[in-house]
């Protein structure tokens, strides 16, 4: 199989994982990572994740992830290990694009934070699991996913906009003030990654197409939006990432990113095309690798690839497959789509994968197991047939 696939990072949890992680998003009296407040609950996640990194070397993946199986959300977890950080119930969850395109469809609702005390990245849970990855896996290639610093910001600005904070007395008041600790915080972790042997880690992120202007669920496209504000908040987004992309490069670390268009439940977020920000997200950002998303025609063409032309070092991966379904893809489609990226790019600095994971959250898109593992080997397959062994 061809070493050209890659995977997002997230697989389908078994049901005994997932009878634990129901259970865990209707309380917010427990503390993370939860282990002692359900009896069996560490041994059985222990046990997935040793199962499913198994499964990726049977069907021959070069990067192991865990399959996120120690999330219950793509990337809360990664805020509720922070030192400072108290996970609540909101008054609502995420809204969501239903398939019909006209109703909304809501997520779970343990996603509010309250912010105590100073952020801190020390110690955390994530460092234990990648240890468990890192002896699993043997001599493979790993890398470990967390949350964009941008995203979290995004989320901690909007949810105060939207009362989702229902702390009156958080530690943080102050937009600046809460926009360093948290790039802190960030600096601390990836230390602590890299001192236990860290070489990749991935930044995922579904903030970019916000800023698009030819998105309809934008709440920042319209003639009564000021178009200025809205270019300087896409700035400091960019700024905070780098700001850790570049602490990163300074330990050794290859950082990439996933830009996200919404994935829940097979559902999306919304549109937005890459040309509308392709100076902006894609241009100024320094991640080593961009894995973007091309399942259909919501991303636009290919032609915002023309802002990596001249950045040799940086590669792109490809999402042209769909994880949201439950049949196999368009082989025909996704080769004329990778031989029309490679006259823009070179094919040694392209890569393909599905568009996202399989369970950004952990009730996972609509389809079996069995049938994620046929997508992924056709993916293996076509990237062998296009790339070559």
């Amino acid at each position: 199989m061809s070493e050209k696939f890659q995977i997002v990072g997230s697989l389908l949890r078994p049901q005994n994982l997932l009878a634990y992680k129901s259970q865990i998003e209707k309380r917010d009296d427990i503390q993370y990572p939860f282990y002692n407040d359900f009896e069996g609950y560490q041994a059985c996640e222990t046990q997935a994740i040793q199962d499913v990194i198994q499964k990726q070397i049977d069907h021959k993946l070069s990067i192991i992830s865990d399959g996120e199986f120690s999330k219950s959300l793509w990337h809360l977890d990664f805020v509720w290990g922070l030192k400072g950080v108290r996970r609540l119930i909101a008054e609502h969850g995420y809204f969501f694009r239903d398939f019909d395109e006209t109703q909304t469809y809501e997520t779970r609702r343990d996603i509010a934070l309250a912010f105590d005390d100073k952020l801190s990245g020390h110690n955390h849970h994530f460092i234990d699991i990648y240890q468990e990855i890192q002896a699993d896996a043997e001599e493979q290639t790993t890398k470990l996913c967390i949350p964009s610093p941008s995203h979290i910001f995004g989320e901690w600005s909007f949810s105060r906009e939207q009362n989702l904070d229902q702390s009156n007395d958080s530690y943080y008041q102050e937009a600046e003030i809460f926009k360093h600790d948290l790039a802190n915080a960030y600096q601390e972790f990836l230390s602590d990654y890299a001192t236990i042997g860290g070489k990749i880690i991935q930044f995922d992120d579904c903030l970019w197409e916000m800023f698009s202007t030819d998105n309809p669920n934008s709440p920042f496209t319209g003639g009564h939006i000021d178009q200025a504000s809205i270019q300087n908040l896409a700035q400091t987004f960019i700024d905070l990432n780098n700001k850790v992309i570049d602490y990163g490069h300074r330990l050794g670390l290859k950082v990439w990113t996933h830009n996200c268009r919404g994935n829940y439940d097979s559902r999306n977020m919304g549109g937005g095309s890459y040309e509308t920000i392709a100076n902006l997200f894609l241009g100024q950002q320094k991640y080593d690798r961009f894995f973007l998303e091309w399942d259909d025609e919501r991303a636009g063409d290919l032609s915002a690839l023309n802002v990596f032309k001249d950045r040799t070092e940086t590669e792109v991966v490809l999402g042209l497959l769909s994880s949201k379904t439950a049949t196999l893809d368009n082989e025909t489609r996704v080769l004329d789509l990778l031989e029309k990226a490679s006259q823009i790019i070179p094919k040694d600095r392209l890569f393909l994968s599905h568009q996202c994971g399989f369970a950004s959250c952990d009730n996972g898109n609509a389809l079996t197991e069995s049938q994620q593992w046929a997508k992924i080997d056709q993916g293996q397959q076509i990237a062998a047939d296009f790339f070559g062994k």
